[in-house]
C-alpha cells in the first residue's frame, strides 16, 4: 500500500541531480524527475527507495525502483537490482530527501484548523461532549464519538464505529465497525531520530496508520504512523490496555495483544497470533502465522510460523521448560 499524500504537501517532483546534490553524490548520473520516496516494496520506476539492512534483501530482489540510497558495503548487492546512490548515512539521506519532497512533515504537532462541530453534519452519527474536528474528515453512518475527543484534518473513519473519550485521531483511516477505547492517541509521529551530542534531529514521518475493519484499540494504547511506509492493524484485531505499537508495525488478522505489550518499529507480525502481557517484540523482525508469545517474553528474532514461545530470549516453549528443570 503506497503512502496516502493528503495528510502532508508534497512537491510534485525532485530533480534527480538535486538529489544527488543534496546526497554530496559527485557521480554523473542522467537528469529525471524523481516522483517520491517509497519503500522498496512499493517503489516504482521513477520513484527512489533504500536499501540498510540484508534483512530486506528479498524486497530489494523485487524492487521496481530505478534508483536505491544505499551504502558503500551493500553497492555489489544493489548494482544487481537497481542504480545504487551510495552516501555515508542511509538513514540521514532519507529523511534528507524526505524532507525535501514533504517540507512540511514535521511541523504537524498540532492542527490549528480544528473546530467545534455537531453531528447533525454526519449521517446517523452521534457526539458527546467538546468534539473537535478539523478539516476533510469523512465520519461514517451509526458511529458514535465520545467527549472530549479530537478528530484532525483529514480522517476518515468508517461505519458502525465507536470511537471513546480524550481520543486523538490524526493521520489515520479507520475501518468499518472498529471500537476505539478511552485515551488512545492513533497517528502521532513516530520516535525517530539521530541522535547528536549537541541537537538530536528528528526525522520525518509521512506515513499513516491504517486500521482494518472490526479492530479494536484498547484504553491508553499509542499506534505511530509510519515513515516511509504506514502502521497497519489487521481485520479482527484486538489490542488490550495500554499498547504501544511503534512505526511503520504491520500486524496481521485476527490477532489478540495482551495488556502492556511493546513493538518495535518496523516489525510484521503474522495472522491468528497470541502475545501475552508485557512481551516485547523488538524491530524489524517477522513473527509468522499462528504463533503464540508467552507473557513478559523478550522476542529478539524472527519467528517461524505455528511456533509457541516464551521467555528472555524468548524461545521454544518445550526448550524453555527444559531449561528450567
Amino acid at each position: 500500500m503506497k503512502i496516502n499524500n493528503n495528510f502532508f504537501k508534497k512537491k510534485k517532483y525532485l530533480k534527480l541531480s538535486l538529489i544527488c546534490r543534496e546526497l554530496n553524490i559527485k557521480k554523473s548520473i542522467k537528469d529525471l524527475n524523481i516522483n517520491s520516496i517509497i519503500d522498496l516494496e512499493y517503489a516504482q520506476k521513477n520513484d527512489i527507495s533504500f536499501f540498510n539492512s540484508l534483512k530486506y534483501d528479498y524486497l530489494l530482489k523485487k524492487t521496481k525502483a530505478n534508483f536505491v540510497i544505499s551504502e558503500k558495503k551493500y553497492e555489489n548487492l544493489v548494482k544487481k537490482y537497481s542504480h545504487p546512490l551510495i552516501v555515508e548515512n542511509t538513514l540521514k539521506s532519507v529523511a534528507i530527501i524526505t524532507k525535501l519532497f514533504y517540507p512540511n512533515s514535521l511541523n504537524d504537532a498540532i492542527d490549528f484548523d480544528l473546530k467545534k462541530s455537531s453531528s447533525k453534519n454526519y449521517k446517523n452519527v452521534k457526539f458527546g461532549q467538546n468534539i473537535l474536528i478539523g478539516k476533510n474528515v469523512k465520519i461514517g453512518k451509526s458511529t458514535y464519538i465520545g467527549h472530549n475527543t479530537l478528530i484532525e484534518s483529514n480522517v476518515k473513519i468508517g461505519d458502525n464505529c465507536i470511537i471513546g473519550n480524550n481520543v486523538i485521531l490524526k493521520n489515520c483511516k479507520i475501518g468499518n465497525s472498529v471500537r476505539i477505547q478511552d485515551g488512545a492517541i492513533i497517528g502521532k509521529t513516530g520516535f525517530g531520530f539521530f541522535p547528536d551530542n549537541i541537537k538530536n534531529e528528528r526525522y520525518p514521518h509521512i506515513g499513516i496508520v491504517i486500521l482494518e475493519d472490526n479492530v479494536e484499540v484498547g484504553c491508553n494504547n499509542t499506534i505511530d504512523r509510519g515513515s516511509v511506509s504506514n502502521t497497519i492493524i489487521g481485520k479482527n484485531t484486538f489490542l488490550d490496555n495500554q499498547v504501544h505499537i511503534a512505526h511503520n508495525v504491520k500486524i496481521g488478522k485476527n490477532c489478540i495483544i495482551t495488556g502492556q505489550v511493546g513493538f518495535a518499529g518496523s516489525s510484521i507480525i503474522g495472522n491468528n497470533v497470541q502475545i501475552g502481557g508485557q512481551a516485547g517484540i523488538s524491530g524489524h523482525l517477522k513473527v509468522g502465522n499462528n504463533v503464540s508469545i508467552g507473557g513478559g517474553s523478550g522476542v529478539l528474532k524472527n519467528i517461524p510460523d505455528n511456533s509457541k514461545v516464551i521467555g528472555y530470549p524468548a524461545t521454544d516453549i518445550k526448550n524453555f521448560l527444559k531449561r528450567d528443570k
